[in-house]
C-alpha cells in the first residue's frame, strides 16, 4: 500500500449531505427519542421524568436508559396492529425478538402484554425460562443447537423449534424419541430475496447459513423428512428477510414463495400447512436519512399481500406470525455518557476535525465499527446558545475505529464534563456488547413515572477479575 498524508484525505469537516443545518441545535428531533424524553424547565433533558443529571449522579455514566412506557408501548402496538390486519382470516402472534435486548424483567413485560418470545441460543433460553416466561409462547431459532439446547428446550415444553436443516431434523427427533415427546417443528426456508440493508444482516439470500434453500429443494425435501418422523410435527414455515426494513416490497416476494411451497406439499403431499412466520426487520429511524413504517402500515400491508397470494394458489390465509424485536427496543433507550477530551484536529488549509470523547464507546455500542451505522446524538444536560459545529463522537478504547457518532451536530461550547444521549440504542448494543481493553459493561436502568430502576448492574472491576482464574 503506497503512504498518502493523511490530514489530505482523512480531515474533513463537512456535513454529510443527508445531515441537515439544525435551526436550534438544542432540539429533540421527533421520531428519534422515545415517548416521554423532553426538556425540563432548565434544559436538562428528562426521560420517564427523571432528569439525566440524576441519573448520572445515582447511577453513573455509560449508562442505558430504558423508558419503560415506551418499550411496552411499542410492544402492544406491534401485537394490536396485526392482530387487527389478520383478524379477518386465521390470526396473527408477535414474538418479541429477544436477540435485540433481553433480560428478566424484558421477559416479564413481553409475557404481561401477550406477545411471544423469539431466543435463538439455551443462554438466552435460560433468561426467559428463569423469568417464569410460559415455555409454549417460546420459539426457539439457531443455525446450530447444540444436543443440550434442544434437549432443554423440548424438557421445558417450548411451543416451536425452527428447524434450520436437514442434519438438525434428524437430531430433534433423536432427542424427542430419548426424552418421549414428540416435538413440534417449523422450518426456516430461504427465499432468494436480498433485503436492501447491510450485507451482514440481510438473511434472505442464498448465500449465507441460514436456512433451507427453496430454489434448490432443500426446502420442500425437509417438509417430507420432518412429515416422515415419527417424534416430529410439522406447526409451519419461517422466513426472515432481513433488518432495518422500511417498506413491504420485500415481503411480497418472499410471501409468494413460501406460499408457493405450501401449495406444492399440498398438491404433493397431501398436507396443509396452517403457520406460516415472515419474521421481522422493521427498521427504526437512527437519524433524519430514515422514515420507518408505522406497525399499523406494515401489518395491512403485509395482509394485503398474504390475501392477494393464497387467493392466487388457492390457499387458506394460514395463521401468520412476526419477530420485531428492534422496531420495539431500539427506540425505547438512549445511551447517557460524559464528555472527556474535546479535540479539535487541525490538518492544515481548511481541514480540520472535533472530536469528543465519552467515557464508553465500542464496548457498548459496535453497531458503527461493524455495520457502518449512523447515529444521532445530543447534548442532554444542559442547553446552549452557542452555534453548531459537526463533531465526531468517539470512544476511549484503544482503537481508532472506536466511533459512536460519525457525524453530528453539538454546539460549539461542548466541554468535559457535559453529558451527552446517544438515542435509538435499545437494539443490539447491550446485547453485542464486549469487555474489549477490560472495559466493564455499562448498567441498564429502566425509568418510569420519574422512578429509577436498575434491570441490569454495571459490571465491576471485581467482576472481569473473577474470571481469570490463571
Amino acid at each position: 500500500m503506497r503512504a498518502h498524508e493523511a490530514g489530505a484525505l482523512h480531515g474533513n469537516d463537512a456535513a454529510p449531505t443527508w445531515l441537515p443545518y439544525p435551526s436550534d441545535v438544542n432540539t429533540l428531533i421527533d421520531g428519534l427519542w422515545s415517548r416521554t424524553t423532553r426538556r425540563g424547565a432548565d434544559g436538562a433533558v428528562e426521560v420517564g421524568g427523571v432528569d439525566v443529571r440524576r441519573i448520572a449522579e445515582e447511577v453513573g455514566t455509560p449508562a442505558f436508559v430504558l423508558d419503560e412506557d415506551d418499550f411496552r408501548h411499542r410492544a402492544r402496538r406491534f401485537r394490536d396492529a396485526f392482530a387487527e390486519a389478520f383478524r379477518p382470516h386465521a390470526g396473527s402472534d408477535v414474538y418479541y425478538a429477544g436477540k435485540a435486548f433481553l433480560c428478566g424483567a424484558v421477559a416479564r413485560w413481553v409475557e404481561e402484554d401477550g406477545l411471544g418470545l423469539d431466543v435463538c441460543t439455551g443462554g438466552e433460553l435460560a433468561v426467559a425460562l428463569r423469568a417464569g416466561f410460559p415455555p409454549a409462547r417460546i420459539a426457539l431459532h439457531g443455525n446450530n443447537k447444540s444436543d443440550a439446547e434442544v434437549r432443554r428446550a423440548l424438557e421445558a415444553g417450548v411451543g416451536r423449534l425452527v428447524v434450520d436443516s436437514l442434519d438438525e431434523i434428524d437430531q430433534v427427533d433423536r432427542i424427542a424419541a430419548d426424552l418421549g415427546l414428540r416435538a413440534a417443528v417449523m422450518l426456516r426456508v430461504t427465499t432468494g430475496v436480498e433485503a436492501h440493508t447491510h450485507e451482514f444482516i440481510a438473511t434472505a439470500h442464498e448465500d449465507q447459513k441460514f436456512g433451507l434453500s427453496l430454489t434448490g429443494g432443500a426446502a420442500f425435501e425437509a417438509v417430507r423428512r420432518v412429515l416422515e418422523a415419527p417424534h416430529l410435527d410439522l406447526v409451519g414455515l419461517h422466513s426472515h428477510i432481513g433488518s432495518q426494513i422500511f417498506d413491504t416490497g420485500g415481503f411480497e416476494v418472499a410471501a409468494r414463495r413460501v406460499l408457493d411451497l405450501v401449495a406444492q406439499v399440498r398438491d404433493e403431499l397431501g398436507h396443509t400447512i396452517a403457520h406460516l412466520d415472515l419474521g421481522g426487520g422493521f427498521g427504526v429511524m437512527y437519524n433524519t436519512q430514515h422514515t420507518p413504517a408505522t406497525p399499523e402500515a406494515l401489518a395491512s400491508g403485509i395482509a394485503g399481500i398474504v390475501e392477494k397470494q393464497c387467493h392466487e394458489l388457492e390457499l387458506e390465509v394460514p395463521h401468520v406470525a412476526f419477530e420485531p424485536g428492534r422496531a420495539i427496543a431500539g427506540p425505547s433507550t438512549q445511551t447517557l455518557y460524559t464528555v472527556g477530551t474535546v479535540k479539535d484536529v487541525r490538518l492544515g488549509g481548511p481541514h480540520h476535525r472535533v472530536y469528543v470523547s465519552v467515557d464508553g464507546g465500542m464496548s457498548d455500542n459496535v453497531r458503527t465499527a461493524l455495520y457502518d451505522a449512523d447515529y444521532s446524538c445530543l447534548l442532554s444536560g444542559r442547553v446552549s446558545s452557542e452555534p453548531p459545529e459537526v463533531v465526531r463522537v468517539v470512544g476511549k478504547h484503544c482503537e481508532s475505529g472506536d466511533i459512536v457518532v460519525k457525524d453530528e451536530y453539538l454546539p460549539a461550547d461542548t466541554r468535559r464534563g457535559d453529558l451527552l444521549s446517544v438515542p435509538v440504542t435499545g437494539a443490539y448494543c447491550y446485547s453485542l456488547a464486549s469487555n474489549y481493553n477490560h472495559v466493564p459493561r455499562p448498567p441498564v436502568i429502566a425509568v418510569k413515572g420519574g422512578e429509577i430502576r436498575t434491570l441490569i448492574r454495571r459490571e465491576t472491576e471485581d467482576d472481569l477479575l473473577g474470571l481469570d482464574v490463571g
